[in-house]
């Protein structure tokens, strides 16, 4: 299968308030954004037409650039607009949605407050994160060489570009070794999330997650929660230390991309995907595709 690079394609992009032939929407080598990572965005999906909580995605874009010292010169609605018309300018109506914004190449040093703010949006047919045949039977994940870092040495409330770089890492590691993805662990050794998904666990009919105290409190995170709740399912948010995946029975992950996705393996530690793990799967897909509403 050849790659098709993200240079190289047709189709629209919204740059900097007007729409940009895919092929030159481009940024100088010397972008700001590029040398020191003062870059926040977002993952986005459309299904059907609408994009999944659109508003609370770009409020927390707003928001991640807020605490990178940067203000995007657009209006939340107006950055919810581009999105929705970015889309139907690519003729896509099920598709992965990419807002960017950056500090541009007026200055490229440590300090950059006169630097314009560009921003982006990109939409692009993506199926599946993770393949079909092995969200049934579960991924493999392995343990991640880096930990997430503690608030007080970065801006874990932001997602901010420079945050992923231990993820992709991470995530190169476990590929080769044959895993899916990996998991990984925060400052003080606690299970925090996969590289680019939040994490559940299930024991006794009870769903454990991560307290997101040093990591993104996901918006399908958050989704998950809710659904559950309203389900009558128990949810505990805490601190989960890796021992104690071995008296976990299920585990999956969630995010915008990843949706819900079962996991069989984390390094030594063994789960099944069951009835909660599935059953929250499918009420996760019926949620976005708007076959019916989480309940109160």
């Amino acid at each position: 299968m050849s790659l098709v690079p993200f240079d190289d394609r047709d189709g629209w992009i919204w740059l900097d308030g007007r729409f940009v032939p895919w092929r030159e929407a481009k940024v100088h080598v010397l972008t700001h954004g590029l040398h020191y990572a003062s870059s926040v965005f977002e993952g986005e999906r459309m299904y059907g037409g609408e994009i999944f909580k659109l508003t609370e995605h770009t409020e927390r874009l707003f928001k991640s650039a807020e605490i990178l010292d940067f203000e995007i010169p657009y209006t939340v609605a107006e950055i919810d607009e581009a999105c929705k018309a970015t889309a139907a300018k690519n003729g896509l109506s099920d598709c992965y949605v990419r807002p960017i914004a950056w500090r541009g190449s007026e200055m490229i040093g440590v300090s950059a407050q006169q630097t314009r703010i560009h921003v982006a949006i990109a939409v692009w047919d993506w199926p599946s994160y993770f393949d079909p045949a092995l969200k049934a039977k579960g991924i493999r994940l392995t343990w991640a060489k880096y930990n997430r870092p503690d608030p007080k040495t970065a801006p874990v409330a932001a997602k901010a570009a420079g945050l992923y770089m231990i993820c992709t890492i991470s995530k190169h590691a476990a590929e080769k070794d044959g895993y899916t993805d990996a998991m990984m662990l925060d400052y003080r050794g606690y299970v925090a999330e996969a590289t680019g998904a939040n994490v559940f666990f299930v024991k006794d009919g009870v769903l454990h997650t991560p307290k997101p105290d040093c990591f993104l409190d996901g918006i399908t995170r958050r989704t998950v929660i809710e659904i559950a709740k309203g389900q009558g399912v128990e949810v505990v948010e805490r601190h989960i230390e890796k021992e104690e995946l071995a008296g976990f029975s299920e585990c999956f992950i969630v995010g915008t991309a990843a949706e819900v996705t079962p996991v069989a393996e984390i390094g030594e530690f063994t789960f099944t995907p069951g009835k909660l793990s599935l059953g929250l799967m499918d009420a996760y897909a019926a949620l976005v595709r708007r076959e019916e509403v989480v309940p109160a």
